[in-house]
């Protein structure tokens, strides 16, 4: 089997689809399975032969992703010396364009992925007005694709009441090896000064659509036997970054970009995660502090309520309650044998949710993909 990719965000950039795709490649290498990535250039000198980058200019919704400007003539090429068996196209943008170009003019099968509710994101910038012209868009981009592959059911419901068909789930795994709960919390409180019992954190983009408005009225409106308890960490960065910063109170501690060892113990010193945001199609980082064995206060929306076990690993909110996330975090910090359970029955639960195991799934549903071309080919000699 030999997979072209085609994508406008991947490693070096941060976020959850970037970070997918850099951890499947690895996977396809350990397997030795051929593939080529055509992706953003990145200023970072990240040199491989199986990855091409052309030049990108931020999209300016959401800058993580990036809007390629490619090289056609070198893609054509690349594509007929590879000769692909399949193509996988994971965003709707100028890289994405070319990968469905070439895919139809070679008659090499296509599938694509669905990663972003960006007609959700849309509202946050003002800009709802476009969100009938996205959606017809993406059903014209989405209807070459033999399968087209979704993190959670909420999205899968979604797209195909939009219109698109043959939609099958992909759905996301996390590295119980890099992220685990064997970290002491007393490095991160000596660095920051936190001599509270409780620490809450937050890791995300820093960014209107993770409903960043809502964690920071919580953090406010907390009573003060519990603001006296606990302290924030918060990690990520972001539009809304400085915003932030001249808002928080007293007990909260920005702490920037954090990724793999530094990520992980952070998970681990928190006793409790709280992630407002609506807009997820899955929410990796959730699953991320549950392999930390720390519980979850998120939103009952999005692909987050399918991994959030409402009572068993954490608790879920109604969308864009204030009220309910802070009556969630004092019923967990007021309890914290039920805390303390819940974590053990998060980290649990992303035992048994295997990078490798999605991706052998998802190598199988390329097979029936390359497989049903290679007969309807043959039925038509």
């Amino acid at each position: 089997m030999k997979i072209a990719f085609f994508t406008d965000t991947f490693t070096p950039q941060v976020n959850g689809v970037a970070r997918t795709f850099q951890r499947f490649a690895e996977y396809l290498d350990e397997k030795r399975i051929e593939y080529r990535f055509f992706v953003p250039e990145t200023d970072e000198n990240l040199f491989s032969t199986q990855i091409f980058r052309f030049t990108s200019i931020p999209f300016f919704i959401y800058p993580e992703c990036r809007l390629a400007l490619p090289n056609v003539i070198h893609i054509k090429k690349e594509l007929e010396k590879f000769q692909p068996d399949l193509i996988h196209i994971a965003t709707p943008f100028n890289m994405g364009l070319t990968g469905l170009v070439y895919g139809k003019k070679l008659n090499i099968p296509m599938v694509g992925s669905y990663h972003t509710h960006f007609d959700r994101y849309l509202e946050y910038y003002d800009l709802q007005f476009l969100s009938s012209f996205m959606w017809r868009y993406m059903n014209w981009f989405h209807q070459s694709f033999e399968k087209t592959f979704v993190p959670s059911m909420e999205t899968k419901k979604e797209v195909e009441s939009k219109g698109f068909s043959n939609v099958h789930i992909w759905s996301r795994g996390v590295d119980c090896d890099t992220f685990h709960p064997y970290f002491s919390s007393y490095r991160l409180r000596e660095k920051y000064k936190i001599k509270d019992p409780f620490l809450l954190s937050f890791v995300g983009r820093l960014a209107p659509e993770k409903d960043l408005d809502l964690l920071m009225k919580a953090a406010h409106q907390l009573p003060e036997s519990i603001k006296e308890k606990v302290h924030w960490l918060i990690a990520g960065d972001g539009p809304l970054l400085e915003e932030l910063q001249k808002e928080k109170p007293p007990n909260m501690t920005f702490v920037g970009y954090l990724k793999g060892e530094q990520l992980a113990e952070l998970y681990a010193a928190s006793d409790l995660f709280v992630f407002p945001s609506t807009t997820e199609t899955f929410g990796n980082v959730v699953l991320e502090a549950n392999a930390c064995r720390t519980a979850v206060i998120g939103a009952r929306a999005g692909g987050v309520q399918e991994i959030i076990r409402h009572g068993e690993t954490g608790l879920l909110c109604e969308p864009r309650s204030v009220e309910d996330i802070v009556n969630n975090i004092c019923r967990l910090i007021d309890h914290p044998s039920l805390l303390k359970r819940m974590g053990l029955e998060a980290r649990k639960f992303s035992l048994s949710q295997s990078w490798d195991t999605i991706f052998s799934d998802l190598l199988l549903q390329y097979e029936e993909v390359i497989e049903h071309n290679q007969q309807c080919k043959v039925a038509n000699l």
